[in-house]
């Protein structure tokens, strides 16, 4: 059973292609042997009209893969209509938009198939790799009563007789279940309101977050490089076809992945020619710059504390940095993390100075009070990874129905 493709007539030989979710193949009628009946619905077929195929497999050179199938019986389960607004197969090229407007035909191109069976993969390494470290699997709440960072933009809902938002992220839940669980990761959606139009941003986002107690900065980043480097591998060694069917050749990472300070980022952008001041996030242009000094994956610490949430902790040595980190991979910012303060006091403090009312937090609050464990974790955008593994250049290719500014449906 599967879909239709191309439909031909040979004159002698009636043929189309049938495909699925595995791959293809060609079904072939000769008219001087078959069935008028097969004959006539072969006729009928539309493409992307939904079959069941019987008959017999037999060698065929000519055909695709070597083989074909001699048809005994063609059942027609859904007839499409016609035409189409795009070609599945991917042959006529059509704009992203187009292509969005009519999703689920879209995603029934191979290139789609091949990018969300890589997703797949990924996920199921990461979470391979995470529970075998001792992690649990969590979900916290989506709808929440305040913001988890400072500046970032909210989507507020109505929640019966008060206002409430959808989730930036779980941090400050991953946060608190280190008291108990001590190593808790979640795969879920966060949700930011912020009026980008970029090829990397999107309003609805899949992320990966870990937190773990007993540990800081160091710790949770070594487990990010393993994790990262397993993914790599894995879609090398198992996602050959996908890859081949992308045109994607990927390069796994070199372990250890480069650990620049942000210090050191800066001067080597000063002498390439791009200049950014001290205490600033790093503008596109100079992300992509680094890209060019720097090959594959890479790690940005020690960032200024003043661009850095309320949450995170101040560096040892430096007042002025923090223990905080990013991965890179070329100029995509693949995921951010870092140690947390756990001090009670420290952090009502970190608060105020970011301009943020401790009272809003009250609930939160309560758990440092209670001994929480010294704890560091990070969140990685699952659309970003799929977007480097499949070398894409938009990330709406990589969700199913993306979320943007401009997009609510389908």
């Amino acid at each position: 059973m599967g879909r239709v493709g191309d439909v031909r007539d040979l004159g002698g030989i009636k043929f189309f292609i049938l495909s699925d979710a595995s791959g293809f193949v060609q079904v072939t009628a000769l008219k001087a042997k078959s069935d008028p009946e097969i004959l006539s619905k072969i006729s009928s077929l539309t493409q992307e009209s939904s079959v069941a195929v019987k008959g017999k497999v037999v060698l065929a050179k000519q055909a695709p893969g070597g083989v074909e199938v001699v048809p005994s019986e063609i059942q027609i389960l859904n007839l499409a209509a016609t035409p189409l607004p795009l070609d599945p197969m991917g042959r006529v090229k059509a704009n992203l938009d187009t292509r969005l407007d009519a999703r689920a035909l879209d995603l029934r191109r191979p290139d789609a198939i091949a990018i969300f069976k890589i997703r797949h993969l990924a996920l199921q390494t990461i979470r391979e790799y995470l529970i075998s470290e001792g992690f649990v699997e969590v979900q916290t709440p989506k709808i929440v009563a305040t913001a988890t960072e400072s500046g970032a933009a909210l989507f507020p809902i109505s929640y019966f007789d008060r206002e409430a938002f959808l989730s930036q992220s779980p941090q400050l839940y991953k946060e608190v279940l280190t008291g108990s669980l001590e190593r808790v990761f979640e795969v879920g959606p966060i949700f930011r309101a912020e009026e980008h139009d970029t090829p990397r941003h999107l309003n609805e986002a899949t992320s990966i977050d870990i937190e773990a107690a007993y540990t800081n900065a160091d710790g949770v980043m070594d487990i990010l490089e393993e994790l990262t480097y397993r993914v790599f591998t894995q879609v090398k060694r198992k996602c050959r076809n996908e890859l081949k069917t992308l045109n994607r050749e990927i390069k796994v990472p070199k372990k250890p992945f480069p650990r620049l300070t942000y210090d050191e980022v800066l001067q080597k952008l000063d002498a390439a020619g791009v200049k950014v001041s001290w205490g600033e996030d790093l503008p596109t242009p100079a992300e992509k710059k680094l890209a060019e000094l720097v090959e594959g994956a890479y790690f940005i610490v020690d960032w200024p504390l003043k661009i850095k949430p309320f949450y995170t902790m101040p560096h040892g040595k430096h007042p002025k940095l923090s223990e905080a980190f990013d991965l890179m991979y070329g100029e995509i910012e693949l995921s951010s993390g870092g140690t947390r303060v756990h001090q009670y006091d420290m952090l009502v403090q970190m608060l105020k100075e970011k301009g943020m009312n401790p009272e809003s937090f009250e609930s939160h609050l309560l758990s440092y009070k209670y001994g929480l464990p010294p704890h560091a974790g990070w969140g990685l955008g699952l659309d970003r990874l799929t977007m480097v593994l499949t070398g894409v250049d938009n990330v709406r290719e990589c969700v199913l129905f993306p979320r943007d500014r401009r997009r609510l449906a389908p």
